[in-house]
């Protein structure tokens, strides 16, 4: 077994006994160096955010000390939920090793599927969600400010 992979698995084999969270773990790895670990902490932490691999994010941004986490892998034991997808790019990795499928996950009772459709189908789904836009002639002006601002940082 992969020697990172493995400390995901133990991670989310921790949760078993602990009951953290969801049975699901992360590592971030840059230059063969583990800089970040995270396990489902959801129960634990009344966080529905604290996913493996957003608590293993966090942790590696702590470790560098930077938002950016380009150069780096995650392991994670699971495919990435559209939540951590994000994540993971936003902070740039450009490399995920993941062991079990979504279809793994929903058949244990996670719905990571809802969402997957729910995007997919052009979030019509107001059963799901209800999404309406409001006060964007206000809103945009925060926005424009922005683009107008010569002191900024993109990321």
């Amino acid at each position: 077994m992969n020697e990172y992979m493995k400390v995901a698995k133990d991670l989310a084999d921790a949760n078993l006994i602990n009951n953290n969270g969801g049975p699901f773990g992360a590592v971030v790895v840059k230059d063969g160096v583990i800089i970040g670990k995270g396990n489902n902490r959801v129960l634990v932490n009344h966080d529905a955010t604290a996913h493996a691999e957003i608590i293993a994010i966090r942790d590696a941004c702590k470790s560098l000390n930077s938002h950016d986490l380009s150069g780096c892998i995650l392991y994670t034991t699971c495919y990435p939920c559209p939540m951590c997808l994000s994540a993971i790019i936003w902070s740039n990795i450009k490399k995920v090793y993941y062991g079990n499928t979504s279809k793994d996950a929903a058949n244990i009772g996670f719905r990571d599927d809802d969402i997957y459709n729910f995007i997919q189908n052009s979030s019509n789904n107001t059963n799901v969600l209800d999404l309406e836009n409001i006060d964007r002639e206000e809103t945009i002006k925060t926005f424009n400010d922005y683009n107008d601002k010569t002191d900024k940082t993109l990321y």
